[in-house]
């Protein structure tokens, strides 16, 4: 059973309506009256709802304007007990009963993509981890660089804004992305010239065994294939919150390592594999950002259609 905790305040002048919208919904359960609010001031009310008619209800209070005249707060359930809800959320819903809470995706996306200095800060770490694991021949070090990764975040949030026609957070996403990675490229590549000047190159890498960076600077049809993969499980991760730091890893299998191979490239002078790492980024930043927005859509329109035939008389 997935259920959502709410917790609203509602204006006074808004309190029949919220009262009368949660109440009459089944999928609504355990609605309590906790009290008078402050900041804002208006009436304190907690329930839970049904994950699959979440959104419903969301909806519901938000055309109320309690987001704006009052506030909503979500809390996922980890742990429930009720035969009520859990006969409601098989006889009511069904099919529905697992359907993203569209809102609180949408929530967390948005919190991913703000860009304070710690992204930076980590992305630049990550390029200089990635930049040491080529030079040393190292997958452990390179998955290390994978994990500290902090760019799907700014590249959902580009989905998301070219999915809701925003224009503003578009913009703000490419811009972090296009700063994020030239810092790290000019980091990463600072640290490999002062490590080729001081002499302290790696055999292995000075004679050309380069097993890692063979795989991160040819860009072709396998690396596409391996970043619209991606793309689709980030995107269904984050829609049922089934996030994790292995996720990471799997996302920035695509970008991470191109970026801290340009700067290895450069100041190595090897310039074929920096200019097959910078395509090889493009490459699949385009395609990991293509395809959050058509997994976005395909799920909404999924998840409309199973809602449609839920409902259709004698299903």
């Amino acid at each position: 059973m997935d259920l959502i905790h709410v917790r609203l305040v509602s204006p006074p002048d808004l309190t029949p309506r919220t009262v009368e919208l949660l109440s009459d919904d089944r999928c609504v359960f355990n609605l309590v009256r906790s009290g008078e609010a402050r900041n804002p001031a208006g009436d304190a009310f907690q329930c839970d709802v049904l994950a699959g008619e979440a959104s419903t209800v969301l909806r519901g209070l938000r055309a109320l304007e309690i987001d704006s005249r009052g506030s909503i707060v979500i809390e996922p359930v980890d742990t429930a007990f009720s035969d009520k809800a859990a006969e409601a959320e098989q006889r009511r819903l069904g099919p529905l009963a697992h359907t993203p809470v569209w809102e609180e995706v949408e929530a967390r996306i948005r919190a991913e993509g703000t860009y304070v200095p710690s992204f930076y800060l980590y992305l630049v770490i990550a390029g200089v981890i990635g930049a040491v694991g080529i030079l040393s021949n190292s997958q452990i070090l390179i998955v290390a660089a994978m994990v500290v990764g902090p760019e799907y975040g700014a590249i959902t949030s580009v989905a998301l804004g070219i999915d809701r026609g925003n224009g503003a957070r578009v913009r703000q996403g490419l811009f972090a992305l296009s700063a994020g990675f030239a810092l790290a490229v000019l980091v990463t590549f600072l640290i490999s010239w002062a490590v080729r000047g001081m002499g302290i190159t790696p055999k292995l890498f000075e004679l050309g065994i380069r097993p890692v960076t063979a795989l991160i600077d040819t860009p072709g049809f396998f690396s596409a294939v391996v970043a619209v993969l991606a793309g689709i499980v980030g995107i269904v991760s984050l829609t049922q919150a089934r996030t994790s730091a292995l996720l990471g890893v799997f996302i920035s299998v695509t970008t991470i390592p191109a970026a801290a191979d340009i700067g290895v490239a450069l100041a190595y002078s090897s310039w074929r594999e920096a200019r097959g790492s910078f395509f090889q980024l493009l490459l699949n930043i385009v395609l990991l950002i293509v395809v959050g927005v058509v997994t976005l859509k395909l799920q909404r329109a999924v998840w409309r259609r199973i809602g449609l035939r839920s409902r259709a008389p004698g299903i």
